[in-house]
Protein backbone atom coordinates (compact mmCIF):
# COMPACT_ATOMS: atom_id res chain seq x y z
CA UNK A 1 0.00 0.00 0.00
CA UNK A 2 2.81 2.51 0.87
CA UNK A 3 5.14 1.64 -2.24
CA UNK A 4 1.30 2.53 -4.24
CA UNK A 5 0.97 5.96 -2.14
CA UNK A 6 4.41 6.78 -3.72
CA UNK A 7 3.95 5.64 -7.08
CA UNK A 8 0.95 8.34 -7.29
CA UNK A 9 2.70 11.02 -5.26
CA UNK A 10 5.48 10.21 -8.03
CA UNK A 11 2.83 10.48 -11.29
CA UNK A 12 0.98 13.70 -9.28
CA UNK A 13 3.83 15.54 -9.22
CA UNK A 14 5.36 14.44 -12.63
CA UNK A 15 1.96 15.18 -14.10
CA UNK A 16 2.27 19.34 -12.08
CA UNK A 17 5.63 19.81 -14.22
CA UNK A 18 5.04 17.85 -17.27
CA UNK A 19 3.85 19.68 -20.21
CA UNK A 20 -0.15 19.06 -22.04
CA UNK A 21 1.01 19.89 -25.61
CA UNK A 22 -2.83 21.02 -27.07
CA UNK A 23 -2.96 20.55 -30.58
CA UNK A 24 -5.47 22.35 -32.57
CA UNK A 25 -6.63 22.85 -35.45
CA UNK A 26 -9.87 23.73 -37.47
CA UNK A 27 -11.90 21.56 -40.07
CA UNK A 28 -13.31 22.72 -43.48
CA UNK A 29 -16.76 23.37 -41.92
CA UNK A 30 -15.32 25.77 -39.47
CA UNK A 31 -15.63 24.07 -35.82
CA UNK A 32 -12.29 24.11 -33.95
CA UNK A 33 -10.96 21.21 -32.57
CA UNK A 34 -8.36 20.39 -29.30
CA UNK A 35 -6.80 17.60 -28.48
CA UNK A 36 -4.94 16.46 -26.01
CA UNK A 37 -3.30 12.86 -26.02
CA UNK A 38 -3.41 11.06 -22.22
CA UNK A 39 -2.90 7.18 -22.27
CA UNK A 40 -3.39 6.50 -18.72
CA UNK A 41 -6.74 4.47 -19.16
CA UNK A 42 -8.82 3.74 -22.33
CA UNK A 43 -11.08 5.72 -22.19
CA UNK A 44 -11.90 9.01 -24.31
CA UNK A 45 -13.24 12.32 -23.23
CA UNK A 46 -14.54 15.26 -25.22
CA UNK A 47 -16.84 17.52 -25.16
CA UNK A 48 -18.40 19.79 -28.22
CA UNK A 49 -19.61 23.66 -27.34
CA UNK A 50 -21.23 26.24 -28.72
CA UNK A 51 -21.99 30.04 -27.80
CA UNK A 52 -25.59 29.15 -27.17
CA UNK A 53 -25.61 29.61 -22.86
CA UNK A 54 -28.51 31.90 -21.43
CA UNK A 55 -27.00 35.12 -22.86
CA UNK A 56 -28.53 34.01 -26.22
CA UNK A 57 -32.02 33.84 -24.71
CA UNK A 58 -34.51 35.70 -26.98
CA UNK A 59 -36.32 38.77 -25.00
CA UNK A 60 -38.99 37.40 -22.09
CA UNK A 61 -38.18 33.92 -23.57
CA UNK A 62 -35.19 33.38 -21.08
CA UNK A 63 -34.86 29.58 -20.29
CA UNK A 64 -34.68 28.73 -23.76
CA UNK A 65 -31.12 27.91 -23.79
CA UNK A 66 -31.19 25.21 -20.69
CA UNK A 67 -34.21 23.68 -22.75
CA UNK A 68 -32.63 23.30 -26.01
CA UNK A 69 -29.83 21.78 -24.22
CA UNK A 70 -31.82 19.48 -22.13
CA UNK A 71 -34.31 18.19 -24.52
CA UNK A 72 -31.63 17.74 -27.43
CA UNK A 73 -31.80 14.35 -25.12
CA UNK A 74 -35.24 13.58 -25.65
CA UNK A 75 -34.90 11.67 -28.58
CA UNK A 76 -33.51 11.79 -32.52
CA UNK A 77 -35.52 11.98 -35.50
CA UNK A 78 -35.04 9.22 -38.67
CA UNK A 79 -32.44 10.42 -41.29
CA UNK A 80 -32.28 8.20 -44.67
CA UNK A 81 -30.09 5.28 -43.19
CA UNK A 82 -31.01 5.17 -39.36
CA UNK A 83 -34.23 4.98 -38.08
CA UNK A 84 -36.16 7.78 -35.25
CA UNK A 85 -35.13 7.21 -31.59
CA UNK A 86 -37.67 8.21 -28.59
CA UNK A 87 -35.82 9.32 -25.36
CA UNK A 88 -35.74 5.56 -23.52
CA UNK A 89 -34.40 4.24 -26.84
CA UNK A 90 -31.82 6.82 -27.15
CA UNK A 91 -30.85 6.25 -23.11
CA UNK A 92 -31.00 2.39 -23.68
CA UNK A 93 -28.32 2.86 -26.53
CA UNK A 94 -25.87 4.90 -24.48
CA UNK A 95 -26.08 2.16 -21.69
CA UNK A 96 -25.37 -0.09 -24.16
CA UNK A 97 -21.87 1.54 -25.20
CA UNK A 98 -20.95 2.02 -21.56
CA UNK A 99 -20.73 5.67 -22.13
CA UNK A 100 -21.56 8.25 -19.89
CA UNK A 101 -23.17 11.64 -21.36
CA UNK A 102 -23.56 15.49 -19.54
CA UNK A 103 -25.84 18.09 -21.08
CA UNK A 104 -24.66 21.59 -19.77
CA UNK A 105 -25.62 25.25 -20.21
CA UNK A 106 -24.37 28.64 -18.65
CA UNK A 107 -24.92 31.98 -18.83
CA UNK A 108 -22.28 31.47 -21.90
CA UNK A 109 -22.29 28.23 -23.31
CA UNK A 110 -23.79 25.29 -23.76
CA UNK A 111 -23.07 21.73 -25.21
CA UNK A 112 -22.35 18.00 -24.40
CA UNK A 113 -19.50 15.99 -22.84
CA UNK A 114 -19.18 12.73 -23.27
CA UNK A 115 -17.00 9.57 -21.61
CA UNK A 116 -16.18 6.59 -23.91
CA UNK A 117 -14.30 3.53 -24.08
CA UNK A 118 -11.81 3.95 -26.47
CA UNK A 119 -12.29 0.57 -27.91
CA UNK A 120 -13.41 1.00 -31.48
CA UNK A 121 -16.73 -0.37 -31.35
CA UNK A 122 -17.78 1.07 -28.19
CA UNK A 123 -16.59 4.27 -29.05
CA UNK A 124 -18.05 4.37 -32.34
CA UNK A 125 -21.14 3.76 -31.24
CA UNK A 126 -21.42 6.40 -28.69
CA UNK A 127 -20.25 8.95 -31.06
CA UNK A 128 -22.44 8.29 -33.87
CA UNK A 129 -25.52 8.47 -31.06
CA UNK A 130 -23.80 11.97 -29.50
CA UNK A 131 -23.68 13.11 -33.26
CA UNK A 132 -27.23 12.24 -34.01
CA UNK A 133 -28.36 13.80 -30.56
CA UNK A 134 -26.60 16.92 -31.49
CA UNK A 135 -27.64 17.09 -35.32
CA UNK A 136 -31.19 15.59 -35.45
CA UNK A 137 -33.06 16.08 -32.88
CA UNK A 138 -36.56 15.36 -32.25
CA UNK A 139 -37.87 18.00 -29.58
CA UNK A 140 -41.18 15.97 -28.90
CA UNK A 141 -43.94 18.43 -28.06
CA UNK A 142 -44.96 16.37 -25.49
CA UNK A 143 -41.47 16.31 -23.79
CA UNK A 144 -41.38 19.76 -23.80
CA UNK A 145 -44.59 20.44 -22.08
CA UNK A 146 -43.15 17.65 -19.22
CA UNK A 147 -39.93 19.63 -19.13
CA UNK A 148 -42.34 23.34 -18.94
CA UNK A 149 -44.25 22.12 -16.15
CA UNK A 150 -41.13 20.39 -14.19
CA UNK A 151 -39.31 23.44 -14.59
CA UNK A 152 -41.68 26.16 -13.62
CA UNK A 153 -42.61 23.80 -10.33
CA UNK A 154 -39.07 23.35 -9.72
CA UNK A 155 -38.61 27.36 -10.03
CA UNK A 156 -41.38 28.32 -7.84
CA UNK A 157 -40.28 26.04 -4.86
CA UNK A 158 -36.39 27.49 -5.42
CA UNK A 159 -38.37 31.19 -5.38
CA UNK A 160 -38.68 30.80 -1.72
CA UNK A 161 -35.81 30.04 -0.71
CA UNK A 162 -33.53 33.10 0.53
CA UNK A 163 -30.14 32.50 -1.22
CA UNK A 164 -32.28 31.96 -4.73
CA UNK A 165 -33.58 35.23 -3.96
CA UNK A 166 -30.60 36.61 -2.99
CA UNK A 167 -29.04 35.66 -6.18
CA UNK A 168 -31.56 36.08 -9.06
CA UNK A 169 -31.45 39.72 -7.13
CA UNK A 170 -27.76 40.48 -6.78
CA UNK A 171 -27.44 39.73 -10.98
CA UNK A 172 -29.81 41.93 -11.73
CA UNK A 173 -28.13 44.45 -9.04
CA UNK A 174 -25.19 44.63 -10.93
CA UNK A 175 -26.17 44.13 -14.69
CA UNK A 176 -29.37 45.93 -14.78
CA UNK A 177 -30.89 45.15 -18.05
CA UNK A 178 -27.98 43.15 -19.66
CA UNK A 179 -28.54 39.45 -20.59
CA UNK A 180 -26.34 38.06 -17.87
CA UNK A 181 -29.45 39.06 -15.20
CA UNK A 182 -31.82 37.18 -16.85
CA UNK A 183 -33.19 34.23 -15.03
CA UNK A 184 -36.06 32.35 -16.20
CA UNK A 185 -39.91 33.13 -14.70
CA UNK A 186 -43.29 30.93 -14.78
CA UNK A 187 -44.02 33.48 -17.69
CA UNK A 188 -40.97 33.13 -19.84
CA UNK A 189 -40.83 29.25 -19.79
CA UNK A 190 -44.58 29.29 -20.85
CA UNK A 191 -44.50 31.29 -23.53
CA UNK A 192 -41.58 28.94 -25.56
CA UNK A 193 -42.74 26.57 -27.72
CA UNK A 194 -41.27 23.70 -29.77
CA UNK A 195 -41.00 26.30 -32.77
CA UNK A 196 -38.22 28.13 -30.44
CA UNK A 197 -36.42 25.45 -29.73
CA UNK A 198 -35.63 24.17 -33.66
CA UNK A 199 -34.96 28.18 -34.15
CA UNK A 200 -32.73 28.49 -31.32
CA UNK A 201 -30.96 24.92 -32.47
CA UNK A 202 -30.81 25.71 -35.98
CA UNK A 203 -29.30 29.16 -35.04
CA UNK A 204 -26.89 28.66 -32.34
CA UNK A 205 -25.24 24.40 -32.90
CA UNK A 206 -23.80 25.44 -36.17
CA UNK A 207 -20.56 23.05 -37.17
CA UNK A 208 -18.74 26.88 -38.24
CA UNK A 209 -18.84 27.64 -33.96
CA UNK A 210 -18.55 24.10 -32.67
CA UNK A 211 -15.81 23.83 -30.40
CA UNK A 212 -14.53 20.35 -30.03
CA UNK A 213 -12.23 19.23 -27.30
CA UNK A 214 -11.01 15.01 -27.01
CA UNK A 215 -8.46 13.92 -24.11
CA UNK A 216 -7.48 10.76 -23.62
CA UNK A 217 -6.39 6.87 -25.26
CA UNK A 218 -6.84 8.26 -28.97
CA UNK A 219 -4.33 9.01 -31.64
CA UNK A 220 -4.42 12.05 -33.66
CA UNK A 221 -5.84 10.55 -36.37
CA UNK A 222 -8.55 8.88 -34.68
CA UNK A 223 -9.43 12.28 -33.26
CA UNK A 224 -9.53 14.00 -36.30
CA UNK A 225 -12.43 11.20 -37.36
CA UNK A 226 -13.77 12.28 -34.44
CA UNK A 227 -14.74 15.51 -34.78
CA UNK A 228 -15.47 15.50 -38.42
CA UNK A 229 -18.35 12.71 -37.90
CA UNK A 230 -19.63 15.44 -34.46
CA UNK A 231 -20.10 17.90 -36.61
CA UNK A 232 -20.01 16.63 -39.88
CA UNK A 233 -24.06 16.98 -39.96
CA UNK A 234 -24.49 20.20 -37.77
CA UNK A 235 -26.20 23.18 -39.65
CA UNK A 236 -23.34 24.55 -41.68
CA UNK A 237 -23.88 28.43 -39.94
CA UNK A 238 -21.61 29.91 -43.10
CA UNK A 239 -19.54 31.07 -41.15
CA UNK A 240 -21.42 34.22 -39.91
CA UNK A 241 -20.87 36.03 -36.32
CA UNK A 242 -23.87 36.12 -33.73
CA UNK A 243 -25.11 39.08 -33.08
CA UNK A 244 -22.79 41.19 -30.35
CA UNK A 245 -24.58 41.70 -27.09
CA UNK A 246 -24.64 44.93 -25.44
CA UNK A 247 -22.01 45.99 -23.42
CA UNK A 248 -22.04 45.63 -19.49
CA UNK A 249 -23.63 48.62 -18.57
CA UNK A 250 -21.90 50.52 -15.50
CA UNK A 251 -24.76 50.28 -12.33
CA UNK A 252 -25.04 53.09 -9.41
CA UNK A 253 -24.02 51.51 -6.20
CA UNK A 254 -27.02 50.75 -4.21
CA UNK A 255 -28.25 48.24 -1.42
CA UNK A 256 -31.72 46.41 -1.44
CA UNK A 257 -32.17 45.01 1.59
CA UNK A 258 -35.50 42.36 1.13
CA UNK A 259 -37.55 40.81 4.03
CA UNK A 260 -37.66 36.80 4.30
CA UNK A 261 -38.86 35.00 7.15
CA UNK A 262 -35.53 32.79 6.84
CA UNK A 263 -33.45 33.00 10.67
CA UNK A 264 -30.20 33.78 8.70
CA UNK A 265 -29.61 37.16 6.87
CA UNK A 266 -27.93 36.08 3.45
CA UNK A 267 -25.49 38.60 2.15
CA UNK A 268 -23.99 39.75 -1.41
CA UNK A 269 -21.99 42.09 -2.36
CA UNK A 270 -19.61 43.18 -5.48
CA UNK A 271 -19.63 44.27 -9.24
CA UNK A 272 -18.68 43.07 -13.06
CA UNK A 273 -14.97 42.99 -12.84
CA UNK A 274 -13.37 40.46 -15.04
CA UNK A 275 -13.69 38.95 -18.40
CA UNK A 276 -11.73 35.21 -19.46
CA UNK A 277 -8.51 36.39 -20.35
CA UNK A 278 -8.18 39.29 -18.42
CA UNK A 279 -4.20 40.44 -18.33
CA UNK A 280 -5.35 40.65 -14.55
CA UNK A 281 -6.29 37.23 -13.61
CA UNK A 282 -3.73 35.74 -12.16
CA UNK A 283 -3.16 39.10 -9.97
CA UNK A 284 -6.48 38.62 -8.68
CA UNK A 285 -6.32 35.09 -8.74
CA UNK A 286 -3.67 35.39 -5.91
CA UNK A 287 -5.15 38.23 -4.00
CA UNK A 288 -8.53 36.96 -3.92
CA UNK A 289 -6.97 33.69 -2.14
CA UNK A 290 -5.36 36.14 0.08
CA UNK A 291 -8.75 38.07 0.38
CA UNK A 292 -11.68 35.50 0.61
CA UNK A 293 -10.71 32.57 -1.51
CA UNK A 294 -8.81 30.84 0.71
CA UNK A 295 -10.97 29.40 2.97
CA UNK A 296 -9.82 29.91 6.93
CA UNK A 297 -6.36 31.59 5.71
CA UNK A 298 -8.68 34.59 4.33
CA UNK A 299 -8.81 38.25 5.82
CA UNK A 300 -12.68 37.90 5.85
CA UNK A 301 -13.19 34.79 6.85
CA UNK A 302 -10.39 35.54 10.35
CA UNK A 303 -11.95 38.78 10.53
CA UNK A 304 -15.70 38.05 10.03
CA UNK A 305 -15.79 34.63 11.62
CA UNK A 306 -12.67 33.71 13.57
CA UNK A 307 -12.48 37.20 15.52
CA UNK A 308 -16.20 38.04 15.95
CA UNK A 309 -18.09 34.73 14.82
CA UNK A 310 -20.23 36.43 12.75
CA UNK A 311 -20.65 34.22 10.16
CA UNK A 312 -19.62 30.42 9.59
CA UNK A 313 -18.15 30.95 6.08
CA UNK A 314 -18.04 33.70 4.10
CA UNK A 315 -15.60 34.02 0.47
CA UNK A 316 -14.91 36.28 -2.42
CA UNK A 317 -14.49 34.79 -5.52
CA UNK A 318 -14.24 36.33 -9.42
CA UNK A 319 -15.93 34.95 -12.34
CA UNK A 320 -14.51 35.73 -15.47
CA UNK A 321 -17.10 35.34 -18.47
CA UNK A 322 -17.36 36.21 -21.77
CA UNK A 323 -18.29 39.56 -21.15
CA UNK A 324 -17.01 40.96 -17.54
CA UNK A 325 -18.05 38.65 -15.22
CA UNK A 326 -19.22 39.17 -11.33
CA UNK A 327 -16.69 39.59 -8.13
CA UNK A 328 -18.77 38.32 -5.28
CA UNK A 329 -18.30 38.68 -1.82
CA UNK A 330 -21.08 36.07 0.27
CA UNK A 331 -21.77 35.36 4.03
CA UNK A 332 -24.92 34.10 5.78
CA UNK A 333 -25.23 35.32 9.40
CA UNK A 334 -28.06 36.01 12.10
CA UNK A 335 -30.55 38.43 11.09
CA UNK A 336 -29.35 41.10 14.09
CA UNK A 337 -26.06 40.62 12.90
CA UNK A 338 -26.40 41.72 9.26
CA UNK A 339 -25.86 45.04 9.57
CA UNK A 340 -22.37 44.51 11.68
CA UNK A 341 -21.02 41.39 9.70
CA UNK A 342 -21.85 43.94 6.24
CA UNK A 343 -19.89 46.61 7.96
CA UNK A 344 -16.82 44.19 8.69
CA UNK A 345 -17.13 42.98 5.41
CA UNK A 346 -16.61 46.37 3.61
CA UNK A 347 -14.01 47.58 6.52
CA UNK A 348 -11.84 44.44 5.35
CA UNK A 349 -12.24 44.68 1.83
CA UNK A 350 -11.65 48.99 1.98
CA UNK A 351 -8.22 47.99 4.12
CA UNK A 352 -7.27 45.14 1.20
CA UNK A 353 -8.01 48.04 -1.69
CA UNK A 354 -6.00 50.96 0.08
CA UNK A 355 -3.13 48.72 1.14
CA UNK A 356 -3.09 45.12 -0.93
CA UNK A 357 -1.58 42.02 1.31
CA UNK A 358 1.39 41.42 2.76
CA UNK A 359 4.57 39.41 1.67
CA UNK A 360 3.55 36.47 4.07
CA UNK A 361 0.18 36.70 2.60
CA UNK A 362 1.35 36.61 -0.87
CA UNK A 363 4.06 33.72 -0.27
CA UNK A 364 1.11 31.41 1.50
CA UNK A 365 -1.10 32.33 -1.41
CA UNK A 366 1.15 31.51 -4.05
CA UNK A 367 2.39 28.45 -1.95
CA UNK A 368 -1.01 27.11 -1.90
CA UNK A 369 -2.39 27.92 -5.54
CA UNK A 370 0.68 26.45 -6.78
CA UNK A 371 1.37 23.37 -4.77
CA UNK A 372 -2.60 22.62 -5.83
CA UNK A 373 -2.33 22.76 -9.55
CA UNK A 374 -1.65 19.22 -9.90
CA UNK A 375 -5.31 18.68 -8.64
CA UNK A 376 -6.64 20.76 -11.62
CA UNK A 377 -5.52 18.05 -14.40
CA UNK A 378 -5.58 15.14 -12.13
CA UNK A 379 -7.66 13.03 -14.50
CA UNK A 380 -9.20 13.03 -18.02
CA UNK A 381 -12.21 15.00 -17.36
CA UNK A 382 -10.36 17.57 -15.34
CA UNK A 383 -7.99 18.38 -18.38
CA UNK A 384 -11.10 18.09 -20.60
CA UNK A 385 -12.68 21.11 -18.66
CA UNK A 386 -9.57 23.00 -18.72
CA UNK A 387 -8.92 22.35 -22.47
CA UNK A 388 -12.60 23.45 -23.54
CA UNK A 389 -12.14 25.88 -21.53
CA UNK A 390 -9.19 27.61 -23.54
CA UNK A 391 -11.07 27.02 -26.26
CA UNK A 392 -13.76 28.24 -26.42
CA UNK A 393 -12.36 31.52 -24.38
CA UNK A 394 -9.25 31.59 -27.23
CA UNK A 395 -6.88 31.41 -24.56
CA UNK A 396 -3.30 30.28 -25.41
CA UNK A 397 -2.61 26.75 -25.69
CA UNK A 398 0.27 26.93 -23.54
CA UNK A 399 -2.13 28.27 -20.67
CA UNK A 400 -1.81 25.09 -17.94
CA UNK A 401 1.85 24.95 -18.99
CA UNK A 402 2.62 28.30 -17.96
CA UNK A 403 0.22 28.58 -15.22
CA UNK A 404 1.95 28.20 -12.18
CA UNK A 405 4.99 30.39 -13.71
CA UNK A 406 2.16 33.21 -14.23
CA UNK A 407 1.17 32.48 -10.32
CA UNK A 408 4.55 32.81 -8.97
CA UNK A 409 5.33 36.18 -10.79
CA UNK A 410 2.69 37.78 -9.22
CA UNK A 411 3.81 40.62 -7.25
CA UNK A 412 1.92 42.96 -4.46
CA UNK A 413 2.37 46.03 -6.45
CA UNK A 414 0.50 43.58 -9.34
CA UNK A 415 -2.29 42.76 -6.98
CA UNK A 416 -2.70 46.12 -5.83
CA UNK A 417 -3.08 47.85 -9.40
CA UNK A 418 -5.17 44.77 -10.80
CA UNK A 419 -7.79 45.01 -7.62
CA UNK A 420 -7.50 48.53 -8.17
CA UNK A 421 -8.74 48.69 -12.09
CA UNK A 422 -11.30 46.33 -10.99
CA UNK A 423 -12.96 47.14 -8.00
CA UNK A 424 -13.95 50.37 -6.21
CA UNK A 425 -15.27 49.76 -2.39
CA UNK A 426 -17.74 52.49 -3.32
CA UNK A 427 -19.36 51.51 -6.37
CA UNK A 428 -20.08 47.65 -5.05
CA UNK A 429 -24.09 46.62 -5.01
CA UNK A 430 -25.10 44.91 -2.24
CA UNK A 431 -28.22 42.65 -1.45
CA UNK A 432 -28.84 41.53 2.26
CA UNK A 433 -32.15 39.21 2.12
CA UNK A 434 -33.62 38.59 5.37
CA UNK A 435 -32.04 41.25 7.06
CA UNK A 436 -33.43 43.89 9.60
CA UNK A 437 -34.73 47.32 7.82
Amino acid sequence: MKRLLALLLILSANLTHAALPIQTWTLPNGARVLYVEHRGIPVIDLSIEFDAGSRRDPLRKSGLAALTNGLLASGVAASATEAALNEAQLSDAFADTAAQRHMGVSADRAGIALRALSSQPESDAAIRLTARLLAQPAFPEALLMREKTRTIAALKEAETKPNVIASKAFMRAIYGHHPYANSPTAESLDAITRTDLITFHRTHYVASRAVVSIVGDVSRERAGQIAKQLTGHLPPGNGEALPALPEVPPMPAAEQRIAHPASQAHILLGAPAAVRGDPDFFALTVGNYVLGGGGFVSRLMHEVREKRGLSYSVGSSFSPMKQAGPFTIGLQTKKEQANEALKVTRDVLTSFLKDGPTDDEIKAAKDNLIGGFSLRIDNNRKILSNVALIGFYGLPLDYLDTWTVNIAKVSADDIRAAFGRKIAAEQLATVIVGAPE
